[in-house]
């Protein structure tokens, strides 16, 4: 089983990650890649340090965003949690069964700090 977040915005994903108003927390099997189980949750106030901080203590294990700051990527990767940057616009549903199939179209981190 593989958790994932994805930062949400009207459903879809958020392409700046700061910014959601909402994460979905995907649970798929990597294996067959099918999806378990999701879970869409409301995040604490948007601080310096504290995203990252609380995704890990939902032991999510891959962050799939449209973009992310420098500094909540690493934070993010010291707790060792993968990152995916650049992801275009889409359900959750859809991104992580692309990421399972390995097709995850990604551009450029779209966040500018």
């Amino acid at each position: 089983m593989k958790k994932i977040a994805i930062p949400l915005a009207n459903g879809q994903l958020c392409m700046h990650f700061g910014h959601c108003q909402q994460f979905a927390l995907v649970e798929a099997d990597a294996k067959t890649g099918t999806i378990i189980n999701r879970q869409d949750l409301i995040p604490p106030p948007h601080e310096p340090g504290v995203l990252p901080a609380w995704l890990a203590e939902q032991k999510v294990e891959l962050v799939i965003a449209g973009g992310m700051g420098g500094r909540a990527r690493q934070l993010f990767e010291s707790a060792g949690i993968e990152v995916v940057v650049g992801a275009t616009s889409g359900t959750p549903e859809e991104l992580v069964a692309a990421y399972l199939a390995g097709g995850l179209v990604c551009g450029q981190n779209v966040c500018d700090h």
